[in-house]
């Protein structure tokens, strides 16, 4: 018997699997993983994606709580992506901000096509800006 997925909202996570997921995604925040534990518990929302025990996947957003949604972060372990599970997971972010004035998120590489997807697109002239501790991108 297959386990299905579960989506869950609560923001505590287990550090080691929130750190594993970023790692298999080679996200440099995997490298600070008190900050980034504190970081999805201030979110202003967060959807996680379980399998049994295991953190497969999760979303979350900073907003202003009426006219402005940010999507930072979108994971789904390597080898349940292509599941619909990254897409669920944008869904039922989208859906508590529904009517939002402006959804924004940043993506590069494969993502773009994926949220593409999703209905977004490229923000008129505008040009993505950061200043950026990183090294993966």
């Amino acid at each position: 018997m297959q386990t299905e997925i579960l989506y869950r909202s609560e923001k505590r996570l287990p550090e080691a699997q929130v750190q594993a997921l970023y790692r298999a995604n080679h996200w440099s925040s995997a490298e600070l993983p008190g900050t980034l534990l504190a970081a999805l518990a201030n979110s202003h929302s967060l959807v996680s994606a379980w399998k049994g025990e295991t953190l497969v996947g999760l979303g979350n957003a900073l907003s202003d709580g009426h006219l402005v949604v940010y999507y930072p972060h979108l994971l789904v372990l390597p080898e349940y992506q292509g599941q619909g599970i990254g897409s669920e997971i944008m869904k039922r972010l989208q859906a508590r901000y529904a009517g939002f004035h402006m959804h924004i998120l940043t993506a590069d590489g494969e993502a773009v096509d994926f949220y593409h997807k999703l209905g977004f697109t490229r923000a008129g002239k505008t040009q993505p800006m950061w200043i950026y501790e990183g090294n993966d991108h």
